[in-house]
């Protein structure tokens, strides 16, 4: 990015800041990707030669840091002190966003698989049962696809196309509707009242899930 050239301190951030892709790389490490492949499926619709530019970028600018993983087993891109400021900035943007810019959910906006992956990270452990458990998501309406997680306290796993294992909780949901729950726009009561998502399986699996979705991160802040 060509700089301002300008001594302002919003010119100076913005030239690290203001790129195309950084806010949602800085996104990624703020909620939990540490892996360069972690970092492509929350971002996917990034260029990987335009990821490790960005990180480069970031690295220099001291807002990430590169960590080997032990074993040899690769590397680990981490926020810095200030890259974990520079994330509360970012999440202060998602609230602006939401308060005064926001789009509503339509066919131009839907992705699916940052969908699916935001899901992923937002479950919570504490309320999965003990024993693995497979859910199927079987998206319809605008975005058909399917997608399933595997759940194993405390991790869960998402698998882009079938694991292999047997299903124990399907999630039948129109692709719209699931993207307007995550974001608090609609509750999910009501959506499995009006048909629009529906669950099958186990009893009391399909009694527990609602209980594990703690929605995006922007539903709960005001």
């Amino acid at each position: 990015m060509r700089g301002y050239g300008e001594f302002c301190p919003i010119s100076i951030a913005s030239e690290i800041f203001a790129e195309r892709w950084t806010p949602l790389v800085v996104r990624e490490l703020f909620c939990g990707s540490h892996r360069f492949n972690e970092l492509l499926n929350g971002l996917p619709r990034i260029p990987r030669s335009i990821l490790v530019q960005r990180l480069r970028t970031l690295e220099m600018a001291g807002v990430v840091e590169r960590r080997d993983v032990a074993a040899g087993r690769g590397v680990e891109y981490h926020l810095t002190p200030a890259g974990e400021e520079l994330g509360d900035v970012v999440l202060r943007l998602g609230d602006w966003g939401k308060r005064w810019a926001a789009t509503p959910v339509s066919p131009r906006n839907l992705d699916p698989d940052l969908l699916i992956w935001d899901i992923h990270r937002r479950l919570d452990s504490d309320r999965m049962p003990e024993r693995r458990v497979v859910v199927e998501f079987d998206l319809t309406g605008a975005n058909q696809r399917d997608y399933w997680l595997v759940l194993e306290r405390p991790e869960v796993s998402v698998c882009w196309s079938d694991p292999g294992f047997d299903v124990d909780l399907w999630v039948q949901a129109d692709s719209m509707t699931l993207h307007r729950v995550w974001l608090g726009q609609l509750e999910l009561a009501l959506a499995l009242q009006q048909g629009l998502i529906a669950l099958d399986g186990e009893a009391d699996l399909c009694h527990a899930f609602p209980s594990w979705l703690k929605l995006s991160i922007f539903a709960e802040r005001g």
